[in-house]
């Protein structure tokens, strides 16, 4: 399936963004960890929450996390403290996403845990009980969700949980994230230290929590604004809160380079954050997205269609997302005649050169919902954007389509 994207212009919209994806399976964890029979509020609708829920709420044998990588990692470490024996599988991507460094950990912490096809990924075989927990050392550099699958689950141990992080620490707002969860939930954790994060061995407490919306869903909506041509574009964003623990909430600081301005407020209860056009755009922009990843296709793309030349670091831990996104990020933009280059595997970088256009060709999405949703927006740059399987938005934002047409996008599938 393809869809064609064509805009005469952005039309000032109010979206309401799904919830966030990212609070919505740590709480759901921690929810089910806690033994509650409480239901969460305003939990994500997309398909990594989808199967989070199935999976908690069906207790199968066989848990089939589709693509879902957080499911993947959180629910991994969740069966190794549960009762009975489960095997957790996915996608045949997710099938070549390495998981040996959370297996290795879970074992070091006395958990049961196989392969159950090729050494070092997934599908696991994972034999739940009490765990006797302790110290354990990790990469700092690895994928957050290792940290946070351990985090989670260090109140049920015998002896808690001390984990030491080794070298350079990445997306740290997202363990940050984790933690708060876990203190909302009556846990007690936090960092002891620059590196030393300690979880002791005192239970959650079920109790009723309200997810805020998602700021990753919201830097789509800032890059329209970014390109749109009309000085007096806005839109409005209902539920993103100001004092988010989101790290991607540093989207709008990082938009003012860009050109956006992001003005909070409140309608009754509710926070609003509305975007409108305002200041310079910067002359060239180099950013360290080491802690703000999935930023990273927005902003590559946003700066591509603005003539913005750029320097973006700290993206290794890109190449083990959905797809390898800088390779993804690198074949696409060349086919729009923009030739960005990697450098080492963690920094993707533009001198502002052009190359051939690739005529007639359509932007591949690579199973990955950002590629889907940080390329349809060009349409307000480029004659027309085409877009190869659109259905994987249903990741993280099933009504992004919809949305576009709102703000007065038009669409064509075939």
């Amino acid at each position: 399936m393809q869809t064609r994207v064509t805009s005469g212009g952005l039309r000032n919209a109010r979206i309401n963004l799904p919830a966030s994806k990212s609070i919505s399976n740590r709480a759901l964890i921690i929810n089910a960890l806690s033994g509650s029979d409480l239901r969460l509020e305003n939990v994500s609708a997309c398909d990594d929450t989808f199967v989070m829920e199935r999976a908690l709420r069906e207790q199968s044998e066989v848990i089939d996390i589709m693509a879902a990588g957080t499911a993947m990692r959180f629910l991994s470490a969740y069966c190794s403290v549960q009762p009975g024996e489960r095997i957790v599988t996915g996608t045949e991507r997710m099938k070549h996403r390495p998981i040996g460094i959370l297996v290795e950990a879970l074992r070091t912490l006395g958990a049961t845990v196989e392969y159950a096809g090729e050494e070092g990924f997934p599908p696991l075989r994972i034999a739940g009980g009490k765990r006797r927990g302790g110290k354990l050392a990790l990469p700092g550099h690895v994928s957050s969700q290792y940290i946070s699958a351990l985090l989670m689950i260090g109140p049920m141990m015998e002896r808690g949980l001390t984990l030491e992080l080794q070298g350079n620490i990445v997306s740290r707002p997202y363990i940050d994230m984790t933690l708060k969860l876990m203190t909302d939930f009556g846990a007690k954790a936090g960092w002891t230290g620059e590196r030393t994060i300690e979880v002791w061995p005192e239970p959650y407490r079920p109790m009723p929590y309200y997810i805020e919306s998602d700021w990753s869903a919201a830097s789509y909506w800032y890059e329209m604004v970014a390109l749109s041509r009309r000085p007096d574009a806005e839109i409005v964003l209902p539920g993103l809160f100001r004092e988010s623990c989101q790290g991607d909430s540093a989207v709008g600081r990082l938009f003012a380079d860009l050109g956006v301005m992001t003005e909070f407020g409140r309608e009754g209860n509710l926070e609003v954050v509305r975007l409108k056009k305002g200041g310079r755009v910067a002359k060239r922009l180099e950013v360290d997205f080491v802690n703000q990843p999935d930023l990273a296709q927005t902003f590559v793309v946003t700066c591509a269609m603005l003539d913005v030349p750029f320097r973006f670091s700290g993206l290794q831990s890109l190449k083990i997302k959905e797809t390898d996104r800088m390779a993804a990020l690198v074949c696409e933009l060349r086919k729009l005649g923009i030739p960005v280059e990697e450098e080492g595997g963690s920094v993707l970088s533009w001198a502002g050169g052009r190359c051939d256009i690739a005529e007639g060709t359509a932007v591949d999405t690579y199973e990955d919902h950002r590629m889907a949703m940080a390329f349809a927006p060009c349409a307000l740059v480029l004659p027309e954007i085409r877009i190869n399987d659109p259905g994987v938005v249903s990741k993280s934002y099933p009504r992004y389509w919809e949305d576009l047409r709102l703000a007065g996008f038009d669409l064509s599938i075939r």
